[in-house]
Formats: C-alpha cells, sequence, structure tokens
C-alpha cells in the first residue's frame, strides 16, 4: 500500500469515530509524532524528540556543563 492509500484508509477511520476521547488520544499522537524541528545534521525531530532534547539542555545548564559566550570566544582563539 502506498502512502497515499494509507493516508486516506486513516482518514476515512477517522471520520467514523464517534467519541470525543478517542479523537483526543488521536490528535495527541499525532502531535508527539510530527516533525516540528531539524537537528544541526538535518535529522528530523519529533516534538518528543525536541522537548527530551530541550529538557537534558536544561538539566546540562542547571549542572553548569556548559560554555559562557566568553570561554566560547576564547576557545574559537585557538583553533
Amino acid at each position: 500500500m502506498d502512502l497515499k492509500t494509507a493516508k486516506l484508509e486513516v482518514i476515512q477511520k477517522i471520520m467514523n469515530v464517534s467519541t470525543e476521547s478517542l479523537l483526543e488520544k488521536i490528535d495527541n499522537l499525532l502531535e508527539e509524532e510530527l516533525i516540528v524541528a531539524y537537528t544541526s545534521a538535518g535529522a528530523p525531530l519529533t516534538k518528543r524528540e525536541y522537548n527530551l532534547r530541550l529538557e537534558k539542555a536544561e538539566q546540562q545548564i542547571s549542572s553548569g556543563e556548559f560554555l559562557s559566550q566568553e570561554d566560547l570566544e576564547k576557545e574559537i582563539e585557538n583553533w
């Protein structure tokens, strides 16, 4: 089955959903799995992956694992 056919089948199934709670689950799944950003290397990131990277960055900042602008400028001088 090609992508276009698969999308049409999913759309038809969604159109037959009769409970709001199931639609909310589908919407939440789509929100988490849709691509919202790309890495500097061009790899796609889902919302979930993006948020995990943000959490990791916040943890690194909190624990002091980062370079200040000043430290980075000093490092660049040695390139």
